[in-house]
């Protein structure tokens, strides 16, 4: 059985203008790896109605899981969730649980839960909370997407809490060989090896170093087995390097 799919969507204006640099996509990808779901597709847009909705509808179409990051908050461009909801034709609205949440963690530190703090309590009907220790203000599943917030320590702790209940399969497994050749040097026994390894993801990476060029190659795959089969074929192929 094939691994399930995942698309992650990473929402706002702030990544795409360059201030701020996205880190939850180099988490997501590992910590899905490790669950055994493949992430196929990853795109960003800015914090536009119709382009939430659009990616939104795309992706959770074509994959398994659609994760999503950014734009949850108190402020007036957070319109997330209330875009989720539209994809899916959902009415949303401030809801009790996700109140009594918020309710408790502003009380506990002596804050006011004021109008702002209380949009973070807008949820789609028949959405499931994703729980926030860090932080409070849930997320949400509806459907097979999953609407976490934008700041990493946020979301990889809303991350955490979803992943032991999502369905995985065989984690995706790797080795490199470091190679002191250029990639044109070593693609046609590279394009020779993938054929005879249709299973294993064979992918060649050139580098730099005191101006010699060089090649790491990456042999990808889920069966530790065929892999090491492969790394093996590579080391006699290139026995002059390693």
């Amino acid at each position: 059985m094939p691994n399930p799919t995942a698309a992650m969507l990473v929402i706002g204006d702030e990544i795409l203008s360059g201030r701020t640099r996205d880190a939850n996509m180099h988490h997501l990808a590992g910590a899905l790896t490790k669950h055994g779901i493949d992430l196929e597709e990853v795109r960003v847009v800015s914090d536009d109605r119709a382009a939430i909705i659009a990616a939104t509808r795309a992706l959770a179409a074509g994959f398994d899981h659609l994760f999503t990051s950014g734009g949850i908050g108190p402020t007036h461009d957070d319109i997330t969730a209330e875009c989720i909801a539209a994809a899916f034709d959902t009415p949303i609205s401030i809801r009790d649980d996700a109140r009594a949440i918020l309710q408790a963690h502003y009380d506990e530190s002596g804050r006011e839960l004021n109008d702002a703090r209380l949009r973070m309590a807008r949820i789609p009907d028949g959405a499931t909370l994703i729980e926030n220790p860090v932080s409070a203000a849930p997320g949400f599943t509806i459907e097979n997407v999953h609407v976490m917030a934008g700041v990493p320590q946020v979301f990889e702790a809303m991350l955490a809490s979803i992943l032991p209940h999502l369905t995985g399969g065989s984690p995706l497994l790797s080795q490199t060989m470091r190679l002191m050749r250029g990639e044109g040097n070593v693609a046609e026994p590279l394009g020779k090896l993938a054929n005879d390894f249709p299973d294993l993801s064979i992918g060649s990476y050139p580098f730099v170093k005191d101006g010699v060029y060089g090649t790491n190659i990456v042999v990808r795959g889920t069966s530790g087995a065929d892999i090491d089969a492969a790394m093996t074929r590579l080391a006699h192929l290139f026995a002059d390097d390693t």
